[in-house]
């Protein structure tokens, strides 16, 4: 069994767009609504493969309900903890090279007893769990050492601890000693204060990391794949997206693929970077299937190349995009 913490989950509408044009109407050519939430993607992610999962998230309004609904319909068991505000609304705004607009609310303001109560039944869902995955943003009203209250609470079971958040929530979480954190480039970058320019640049920053308390470092990378340090383990992995339809959510893909492998080897960092690469080609915040997800498309380099330029290969498609559409418009993952 695997639990997800979402403290500001979300509805997602996804616009796809043929262009933005700020200030003038945009036609849509296609749209969903998803239920949203790093820990509510992950827990997409792993019911679709049909594995034991409850998300654990705040919920409140209309869109709240809408929410536990989505959820329902997609057969994925959760606890909702009541709350006054509403759950907040999120948009993606999505264009046919990929590239990815967002527009996110800041989710309502938790009250000190529904944060508690949050707390509490995070912690009760996650008796004889595996996993505990505590994900995303925290709404107003919640503290920096929000998670780091989590995992202390956690900390006398055998039940293991991933995080994926940023800013001073990362680093408050850091000091609990959890067993995986999640960051993605930019989030590696803030919490370490390492300018990353190159993959030895990633390595040495996931490695502070450590030093700071993470087990095991996941690093997204975007277009350059992913990142795997752990103990004297180092692996860098790759998969090819032939035709991009949404970023969004892949790196929760990137996580669930890895806990649903056991969490804890090269091995398992393989299956989660097919599955982020799976996510990549789905509308939306989408989760894949075990139909869409193809392991042999991934290349994993066991020898980090350190002096490996990050963004070359995003930089390297969008040339060849915009020299067969004629435009000189560039495009990325």
């Amino acid at each position: 069994m695997i639990v997800t913490l979402t403290p500001n989950p979300s509805i997602d509408r996804t616009v796809e767009v043929e262009a933005i044009s700020r200030g003038a109407v945009s036609r849509a050519t296609g749209g969903r609504v998803d239920s949203g939430g790093k820990g509510v993607n992950i827990a997409a992610a792993l019911a679709a493969h049909g594995l034991p999962v409850t998300a654990v998230f705040p919920c409140g309004g209309s869109e709240g309900a809408q929410l536990g609904k989505l959820l329902q319909d997609e057969g994925i068991p959760s606890l909702q903890v009541p709350i006054a505000g509403p759950t907040r609304a999120n948009i993606s705004i999505v264009e046919p090279d990929g590239t990815v607009t967002k527009l996110n609310e800041l989710g309502p303001r938790l009250q000190p007893a529904e944060i508690d109560a949050l707390i509490a039944a995070t912690s009760e869902a996650a008796r004889g769990a595996e996993w505990v995955v505590a994900c995303g943003s925290l709404p107003p009203g919640v503290a920096d050492d929000f998670y780091a209250l989590l995992v202390d609470r956690l900390s006398g079971s055998d039940t293991r601890v991933a995080v994926d958040t940023s800013g001073p929530a990362l680093l408050k979480a850091l000091t609990t000693s959890p067993d995986v954190v999640k960051p993605n480039l930019d989030e590696l970058s803030e919490a370490t204060g390492i300018e990353i320019a190159t993959l030895g640049d990633a390595v040495e920053a996931a490695q502070a990391l450590r030093d700071l308390g993470a087990g095991t470092v996941i690093a997204s990378l975007g277009g350059d794949g992913a990142l795997y340090v752990s103990g004297s383990e180092r692996a860098h992995a790759e998969a090819p997206v032939e035709s991009p339809r949404s970023s969004v959510g892949a790196g929760d893909a990137l996580l669930a693929g890895f806990l649903a492998s056991g969490g804890g080897s090269v091995e398992a960092f393989v299956t989660g970077v097919a599955w982020a690469a799976a996510a990549v080609g789905l509308p939306g915040t989408r989760m894949p299937g075990p139909d869409e997800v193809d392991a042999s498309s991934v290349t994993l380099h066991e020898h980090v190349v350190a002096d490996r330029v990050l963004g070359q290969a995003m930089r390297l498609e969008a040339t060849a995009k915009s020299e067969v559409r004629g435009d000189g418009k560039g495009s990325g993952l």
